[in-house]
């Protein structure tokens, strides 16, 4: 969208969340895939990225995604979401904290009041703002 290759998809989880951070945390991963696809195909094209930034508005989900210790409370999340955490600690990709109002994304999944609607879209580089 605007300059930034994107790429998004709308997709019921499958996954059974018991928390705002666990779903974060599964949708955060699935970014992860996402972004690592994309990489893999821009080296097709003979474009080569290192760090790949995922932004995330949830500070407990980042802190899960790099912590690399099992807690208690984390055990009943499934082996395979835990992929985030390896490409982590690869070095493959970084999360980022962003905040709730500058994140681009609750464009798509938020209903919003037209002040941040109109910001979040000339965020997107795809509009002018109307007034």
């Amino acid at each position: 969208m605007g300059c930034c290759l994107t790429s998004w998809f709308s997709k019921k989880q499958t996954a059974l969340a018991i928390s705002i951070t666990e779903a974060e945390y599964v949708s955060t991963g699935k970014a992860c895939q996402q972004a690592l696809w994309m990489k893999q195909a821009l080296i097709d094209y003979g474009i080569r990225i290192d760090d790949i930034p995922i932004m995330c508005d949830n500070k407990r989900a980042i802190d899960l995604s790099k912590n690399l210790v099992q807690h208690s409370r984390t055990k009943h999340i499934e082996i395979r979401h835990h992929f985030i955490r390896d490409n982590v600690q690869k070095g493959n990709i970084s999360i980022e904290k962003v905040l709730s109002e500058y994140n681009i994304a609750e464009i798509l999944t938020k209903p919003l009041k037209r002040e941040l609607f109109n910001y979040l879209r000339l965020g997107l580089g795809m509009m002018e703002q109307i007034d």
